[in-house]
């Protein structure tokens, strides 16, 4: 395994450790910053979502925002455009605040082939 590979397998160690944060009910603030990361959404232990950022200047915070509100494929297509059902007490979200963007990138596709997020592949 090379130096870049163990670096992404220790910040997904890093990202699962992270505590795991409810979504606020609504009209509560999210808890959550600006910076660019990558994030896991969970119902209870079960992962629903894994995710990073792009580009913008809200980072994490508007790309949960978008989940919340209906503004993401995810939560369009798998949440069935109810993105306020995360606020449900049972929806979680951890974070890793990351600045690289490749490392981003890596970070995401092995989270993702990790932790197998049950959607992914169904078309929905």
């Amino acid at each position: 395994m090379n130096g870049e590979s163990q670096e992404i397998e220790e910040l997904f160690k890093k990202l699962c450790a992270q505590p795991k944060r409810l979504f606020p009910q609504k009209r509560h603030p999210l808890d959550v910053p600006s910076e660019h990361g990558v994030y896991i959404i969970r119902k209870e232990d079960a992962v629903l979502h894994i995710g990073r950022t792009l580009r913008g200047k809200d980072g994490l915070h508007q790309r949960l925002e978008n989940h919340l509100h209906e503004s993401s494929s995810f939560a369009v297509k798998y949440l069935k455009g109810k993105g306020a059902t995360l606020r449900d007490g049972r929806h979680t979200y951890q974070f890793l605040e990351l600045e690289d963007s490749r490392k981003r990138a890596l970070l995401e596709a092995y989270a993702i082939g990790t932790l197998c997020p049950e959607h992914l592949g169904l078309g929905e």
